[in-house]
């Protein structure tokens, strides 16, 4: 049995305004059910915000460097295809993901998190030029991948 290497792991989870969100859902079905039957609305509340709360959780991609690999949400690609890593502040990532996008470019991105890395690929055989991954430690995943 081999031992992982992780270097770098963030699970691109929601902010406050997210969760906030979830719990708005479960209160607009109490709402809407509290004329027909109170218990019921409560139930229905509750389910509603617990349930939105852990499809968020679960559809939260993962941003990862380890074992030379690195991994975007379902994708994957050793380290050692790409090329130097950029960080990229908000008004970078914005500049990245509208006038300077390439439509061929691999895109991990939640819009709660404003901060991403942007890096080339160093494979012929790969049409992608780059990925730009969503990520609120941007320096961190850089120095992830330079390791």
């Amino acid at each position: 049995m081999t031992a992982t290497t992780l270097t770098f792991h963030e699970r691109l989870l929601p902010g406050p305004g997210g969760w906030l969100g979830t719990v708005g859902l479960g209160v607009i079905a109490a709402i809407a059910l509290w004329p027909v039957h109170v218990p019921a609305a409560v139930v229905a509340g509750l389910v509603v915000c617990v349930g939105s709360a852990v499809a968020l959780a679960v559809t939260s991609p993962v941003v990862e460097v380890s074992d030379g690999v690195l991994r975007a949400g379902s994708a994957r690609i050793p380290v050692a295809l790409l090329g130097s890593a950029q960080a990229l502040d908000g008004a970078a990532m914005r500049h990245e993901l509208g006038p300077g996008l390439d439509a061929r470019a691999y895109v991990c991105l939640r819009a709660w998190a404003r901060t991403g890395v942007r890096v080339p690929l160093d494979d012929a055989a790969d049409p992608t030029p780059y990925w730009l991954v969503s990520t609120r430690r941007p320096e961190l995943l850089v120095q992830a991948l330079g390791s």
